[in-house]
């Protein structure tokens, strides 16, 4: 009897699930549902309870499965199977005609161009191994991402299983996780309610919600995702366009404006008509997307360093509207630097409510001669950052005052100060100022600087509770520290100890660079450490020393300077190498290249195209010890070509004209690097 109980409760949880993935396809991704939402909420909660009585059953592509019950306990790095590049912009019809044009040239044959929106979201990458989502992995530097699978099951756009059967057995779907204006609405609204600083616009509140640590949290917000690409060498249609007809047979979103155009002037009538229609659609968008249909044509095409040649996006002029300054308050930056920041009457731009614009700077509010209770012109720079570009001075009350900057840091009321060609003012209490020691904590766990997996919320808490006051107190972290915080549970707090101790062995550079010299970036940070090799003789150098070093002038040299003669610096990096932070690492033969080990010393390599073993960041690294100089034209000086994957064919007919010998990564590797 027990077995068939057993076997009926297996039968109908099949069913159930297959009506459930049924109407969630058709509510969320057609819109267009068939049974009531009591109807689908009763379907559900049978099947969570023959579920409970047969925890055995339970998959995890099944619907009940979409809110994690545990919290997440941080969040895996992980290495996208290819780059997720960016693409170049455009911001007129002119540049969308040479765009067109260019591909017209360089194809010389017919072609169609897939028109579609450009969403404002999170990009992401979704896996699916036989039809079941397998990895979900954010956009992060475009090789890198966060592995959030467990809150993008959550997203009931998205399908756990695949619907049919004809889908490959190993694939990957690019897209966009967005959080629809209803939904960011309700949420700023609890924010404001539970007094917590609300979301600037919906991508920061996708980015935010997406990288919760509890799953349920992630569920209650209603995330909602279109996806728009497959990469890798599918056996599918040649058409892009077909592919995502083909995604949405399978259950996956994608977006029905999107258009197939044959000419210039059918690509010009999408982008006129999406202008106006965009601003009902339920989510934020910015702009479009062009793209060569055929895959084929798209490989022919190639790609630059960075992005794509068959494909662009174009960026919609910003919406503008007016709406009365409030009052004006100040933010201070890690650097100290002092950002003023308008605060409005609320008002609806491009999908958002828009409450706060950036001021920038003195000169911005002088330039605009600013006054209390001003009616101004409020625009978004690229449809995310509201900016103030215009007073109606016929609105204006004649009693509003004008606005005067500041004269006291108002974190902890230090006068500031200007220097001589700079716009900002500055609180010179470097590492005396709350908000600094916090901005340059943040700063310091960076991915391009510690490579510390820590969030400023978490940060936030840390000096709140006293347990951090500078970058050296991190190392001092125990993991019983952390578990007084909100969120954290034992292995989480174990995982931030871990990745706190590994950063102690990153690169020389990328600690200089954590530091927050002012004026020392991630490339100065690499001339520096290149040449001083350790931190104590950094400590040394004269002003003439390292104004001697590429990529170092007056002015950079005049602030490491600075950053040294300082005793609170000092003892916070005397306190890092006490704690094991390799700021003077051995001198060992990476470190030490001697001319006779540089091969290609004086030598100029362009390098071009996709690579499997090391970044084209990596590269030029390599390059710069071997004595190379990376570049990114090709001349009749330059000494050969580091070919990757899909090098763009006029660098490959230029390299013909000019005899320049391409060598593959293989090859540079087994020549210049295996010994």
């Amino acid at each position: 009897m027990v077995e068939i109980n057993k076997a009926k409760d297996s039968q109908r949880i099949e069913e159930l699930r297959q009506q459930i993935r049924h109407h969630e396809y058709l509510y969320y991704v057609l819109s267009q549902p068939e049974i009531s939402d009591m109807d689908y909420d009763a379907l559900m909660k049978e099947l969570e309870k023959l579920e409970a009585r047969n925890p055995d059953l339970i998959t995890k592509d099944s619907p009940t499965q979409r809110v994690g019950a545990d919290k997440s306990e941080g969040f895996e790095e992980i290495e996208h199977r290819y780059p997720m590049l960016s693409l170049s912009n455009t911001y007129n019809y002119d540049e969308v005609g040479e765009f067109y044009n260019r591909v017209k040239s360089s194809l010389q044959e017919d072609f169609l161009i897939t028109a579609e929106l450009k969403f404002d979201g999170l990009s992401l990458s979704l896996i699916y191994k036989d039809g079941i989502l397998d990895k979900a992995v954010t956009r992060g530097d475009g090789r890198f991402g966060d592995d959030v699978t467990a809150n993008v099951r959550t997203i009931k756009s998205i399908p756990l299983k695949l619907r049919g059967s004809d889908y490959p057995s190993d694939l990957e779907v690019r897209g966009e996780c967005l959080l629809p204006f209803a939904s960011f609405d309700r949420i700023n609204e609890e924010r404001v309610k539970n007094n917590e600083q609300p979301f600037a616009n919906p991508r920061n509140a996708a980015s935010g919600t997406l990288k919760q640590l509890d799953p349920s949290i992630v569920a209650a917000r209603n995330l909602d995702a279109y996806f728009y690409y497959l990469p890798g060498d599918l056996q599918m249609s040649d058409s892009h366009y077909e592919r995502l007809q083909t995604c949405k047979k399978w259950g996956i979103k994608v977006s029905g404006a999107i258009k197939q155009c044959k000419t210039l002037e059918e690509v010009y009538d999408f982008l006129t008509y999406w202008d106006i229609k965009r601003k009902d659609l339920p989510v934020a968008t910015d702009g479009a997307v062009l793209k060569v249909d055929s895959i084929r044509q798209q490989e022919k095409l190639g790609y630059t360093a960075k992005s794509p040649r068959w494909a662009i996006a174009y960026k919609y002029q910003a919406e503008r509207a007016r709406t009365k300054l409030l009052s004006v308050e100040y933010q201070v930056g890690r650097t100290g630097a002092i950002t003023p920041v308008a605060n409005l009457d609320p008002v609806l731009i491009s999908g958002t409510v828009v409450k706060r614009a950036s001021l920038h700077n003195a000169d911005i509010i002088r330039e605009l001669g600013l006054h209390s209770g001003d009616y101004v012109y409020v625009e978004k720079g690229g449809e995310i950052i509201p900016k103030i570009v215009g007073i109606d001075t016929e609105m204006r009350d004649l009693e509003g005052a004008p606005i005067e900057f500041i004269k006291n840091c108002p974190d902890c009321g230090t006068p500031l100060v200007r220097e001589a060609g700079e716009a900002a003012y500055y609180c010179p209490n470097a590492n005396g100022c709350p908000t600094q020691q916090r901005g340059k904590i943040e700063h310091y766990c960076s991915r391009k600087a510690a490579d510390i997996n820590i969030g400023p919320e978490t940060i936030d808490r840390l000096c709140t509770l006293g347990l951090v006051h500078n970058i050296a107190d991190l190392y001092k972290l125990q993991p019983e520290d952390l578990l007084l915080l909100p969120g954290f549970a034992e292995k989480a707090a174990e995982k931030l100890v871990k990745s706190i101790a590994q950063s102690k062995e990153r690169p020389l550079h990328a600690l200089i660079f954590g530091l927050g010299i002012r004026y020392v970036g991630e490339t100065v940070s690499k001339s520096l450490a290149k040449y001083a090799k350790k931190i104590e003789h950094l400590e040394n150098y004269s002003l003439e020393q390292l104004k001697s070093i590429p990529d170092v002038g007056d002015v950079i040299a005049q602030s490491v300077v600075d950053y040294f003669k300082s005793d609170v610096n000092k003892s916070i990096i005397d306190e890092l190498i006490k704690l094991g932070v390799a700021l003077n690492p051995e001198e060992d033969e990476e470190q030490q290249i001697e001319p006779q080990q540089q091969p290609l010393k004086g030598q100029t390599v362009v390098i071009s195209g996709v690579f499997s073993h090391h970044s084209r960041d990596e590269y030029k690294d390599i390059l710069d010890k071997l004595g190379a100089k990376a570049s990114s034209s090709i001349s009749s000086k330059t000494a050969f070509i580091l070919m990757g994957e899909n090098m763009g064919p006029s660098k490959k007919e230029k390299a013909d004209k000019l005899g320049i010998y391409l060598m593959n990564e293989e090859e540079f590797i087994k020549k210049y690097l295996d010994k």
